[in-house]
C-alpha cells in the first residue's frame, strides 16, 4: 500500500492512543490526589505527569505553578503544547480526514465527533466539567474507534497500521507511568517485594484498567513486585509490554517487504527479551534502567518502522 496512506492511519492510531494514556495518567494522579498521602507532597503526582511525558520543562516555560488544575489545563487544553489531549484528538481527525476513503463510514464519524465535542472545549468548561466523566469520556471514544475499527474495516495492510500504531504508542506509555510511578509511590528502603498503600496502588492499577485482572492473576494483595510483573511480563494482559510487543512483532512479519529487515530483527529482538524474561533479574539490573533501556529500543523500533513503511520526515 502507499507510504503516505499507511502513514496517516498509523499515526491516526498513536495519537488516538496518546490521547487515551495521557488522560489515564492525568485520572490516576487525580485519585491519587484526593487520598491521603504517607510521603512526598501532592505536587510530586502532577510533576510526575509531566516527567511521562517530557513535558516539564516545556510547563515551566508557561509561568504557570505546579498545581493540579495549572498541569490539567496544559496537559489537555494547551494549543501550544503538542501532545495536549486536544492537540493529539485534532492530529487523529486530521490524519484520518487525509485517508477518509480508506476508512469505513463508522471510523470516520467516530473520530470525527470526538473532535467535534472537544473542539470547543476551553479551560472554563473543563473546570465546570467533572473531571472523572471527562477522562472516561476520552477512553470511551478511544475505545469506540478501536471497536468499530476492529468490527467494520477490512483486516488486511491497512488494518493492520493502525493496530502497529496503537500497540507502539501503548507500550512506550505503560513503560512511561511504570517507570515514573512505580518510584515516586514506592518508599525508600522498602524491599520490591512487601506490601505498600493499597489504594494508591490499586489506583495506578485503574490507570491502565488491570485492578481487576491484578486481583485474578494474584488473587493477593497488591505488591510493588506483583504489580510491575504483570505490566511487564504478562503476555495475556492487554497493556502489558510483553503483549504489545508480541502485537508488533506479529504485524511486521504480516506487512513485511523487501526494506524491513531491520525492523522485524529489532522487533524480535525486543519480543525474545520479554518473552524470556524474569523480574528477578529486571530488578537485579533495577526496574528504572531497564525501563529506559525499553524505551530506547521501543522508540528506535518506532523510527526504523518509519523509515520503511511511512512517509520520510523532512530534514
Amino acid at each position: 500500500m502507499l507510504s503516505r496512506t499507511a502513514d496517516h492511519l498509523y499515526w491516526m492510531a498513536r495519537y488516538t492512543e496518546r490521547a487515551e494514556n495521557t488522560v489515564r495518567m492525568l485520572d490516576v494522579s487525580y485519585r491519587m490526589s484526593l487520598l491521603p498521602r504517607n510521603n512526598g507532597s501532592h505536587d510530586d503526582g502532577w510533576g510526575a505527569i509531566l516527567a511521562i511525558s517530557e513535558l516539564t520543562e516545556a510547563f515551566a516555560r508557561t509561568g504557570r505553578p505546579l498545581t493540579p488544575r495549572d498541569v490539567i489545563e496544559f496537559v489537555v487544553l494547551d494549543r501550544n503544547n503538542l501532545s495536549s489531549v486536544w492537540n493529539c484528538l485534532r492530529a487523529a481527525r486530521e490524519n484520518a480526514h487525509a485517508v477518509r476513503g480508506t476508512l469505513t463510514a463508522e471510523m470516520w464519524e467516530t473520530t470525527n465527533a470526538t473532535w467535534l465535542e472537544i473542539r470547543d472545549m476551553t479551560p472554563e468548561k473543563l473546570q465546570a466539567t467533572d473531571l472523572g466523566e471527562f477522562f472516561e469520556w476520552v477512553k470511551f471514544r478511544s475505545h469506540l474507534l478501536r471497536g468499530v475499527t476492529f468490527g467494520t474495516m477490512l483486516h488486511d495492510d491497512a488494518f493492520q497500521f493502525v493496530r502497529l500504531g496503537t500497540f507502539l504508542e501503548r507500550a512506550d506509555n505503560t513503560a512511561r507511568l511504570l517507570d515514573v510511578k512505580y518510584h515516586s509511590l514506592l518508599p525508600q528502603n522498602e524491599s520490591p517485594t512487601s506490601t505498600t498503600d493499597y489504594y494508591q496502588w490499586g489506583a495506578l492499577l485503574r490507570s491502565v484498567s488491570a485492578f481487576e485482572t491484578y486481583r485474578h492473576v494474584y488473587r493477593d494483595v497488591i505488591t510493588p513486585y506483583k504489580v510491575a510483573e504483570l505490566l511487564i511480563l504478562n503476555d495475556a494482559m492487554p497493556r502489558s509490554l510483553h503483549s504489545c510487543v508480541d502485537a508488533v512483532n506479529d504485524i511486521l512479519g504480516q506487512i513485511a517487504n523487501l526494506h524491513s529487515a531491520e525492523a522485524a530483527r529489532q522487533a524480535g529482538e525486543l519480543h525474545a527479551t520479554l518473552h524470556y524474561g524474569r523480574m528477578d533479574d529486571i530488578f537485579d539490573t533495577g526496574l528504572h534502567p531497564w525501563l529506559e533501556r525499553f524505551l530506547e529500543r521501543i522508540n528506535r523500533l518506532g523510527d526504523r518502522i518509519g523509515d520503511n513503511f511511512l512517509v520520510p520526515v523532512a530534514a
